[in-house]
């Protein structure tokens, strides 16, 4: 039985998944070619695909000789998962408090405060 999906990537693991995303499926040697620097070992990948799947993230079928792994988690879906973590472990369970969090910590420009308020009025209808 496959492990329920880990909310949070590696980097190791992200750096193939953002593979998988863009291509929709590939082979480990496919992941392996596309990989920029610094390079991984085609064990290396093929064991991280490994774990991808055991926690849920992508899914493999054969194809001749070789196993071509696709995602079963989109980009959105995965951060989604990330910031649910991250709200519920270290947030209380407090969106908002994340969200106040981010503004106070970073500075926005002019354009990114209109969005924002736009969101804000949008969600206090």
């Amino acid at each position: 039985m496959a492990r329920k999906k880990s909310p949070t990537l590696t980097e190791a693991e992200l750096r193939l998944m953002e593979i998988l995303w863009s291509r929709g499926s590939a082979t480990v040697g496919d992941v392996v070619e596309a990989l920029g620097p610094p390079p991984l070992a085609y064990n290396t990948v093929l064991t991280t695909l490994r774990i991808l799947e055991t926690k849920g993230y992508v899914s493999h079928r054969a194809l001749g000789r070789a196993f071509l792994y696709t995602p079963k988690v989109g980009r959105d879906e995965a951060r989604s998962s990330v910031v649910d973590y991250v709200v519920s472990r270290f947030f209380n369970n407090s969106p908002q408090a994340l969200m106040l969090k981010l503004l106070d910590t970073g500075e926005i420009d002019d354009a990114e405060a209109e969005r924002i308020r736009a969101l804000l009025r949008r969600a206090a209808k």
